[in-house]
């Protein structure tokens, strides 16, 4: 399976992620790209850059994974409008653990890294002190 990522994201968040999977793991192992819509920028042009890159990557790929950041957000809408159009999954709360997950199994398919996402979401955030210890 060849599966590409797609980061639709607020501005800087897709960068950063991409840029720091690359610090941690090298040349990652799936193929990944990130559309950040501009704050001057409409949302019909937002959502073709968006469908113009995930055509692309459904092109040279066996399919896409759509990653975004917030629900409800601009970023999500445009992402969730490109899923159904690609007819790829697409996973809301993007964070580093989920997209370093992702990256560790390039042989799954797109629904399959979905589900990876998902686990790692609901698994990975915790209180990392003790219940003991005072929160501020």
């Amino acid at each position: 399976m060849n599966v590409a990522i797609l980061l639709i994201t607020h501005k800087g968040v897709g960068a950063a992620m991409r840029q720091t999977v690359e610090e941690i793991m090298g040349e990652p192992p799936l193929s990944m790209a990130c559309i950040e819509p501009g704050l001057n920028e409409s949302v019909e042009t937002a959502h073709e850059r968006a469908l113009t890159t995930a055509d692309k990557l459904s092109s040279g790929y066996d399919g896409v994974l759509i990653l975004t950041d917030a629900y409800g957000a601009t970023p999500c809408n445009i992402a969730v409008a490109v899923g159904k159009q690609q007819q790829a999954p697409v996973v809301t709360g993007l964070n580093l653990p989920m997209l370093l997950r992702v990256m560790s199994y390039p042989s799954l398919n797109p629904h399959s890294l979905a589900a990876k996402a998902l686990s790692t979401a609901e698994d990975g955030i915790t209180l990392a002190t003790s219940q003991h210890a005072p929160v501020h």
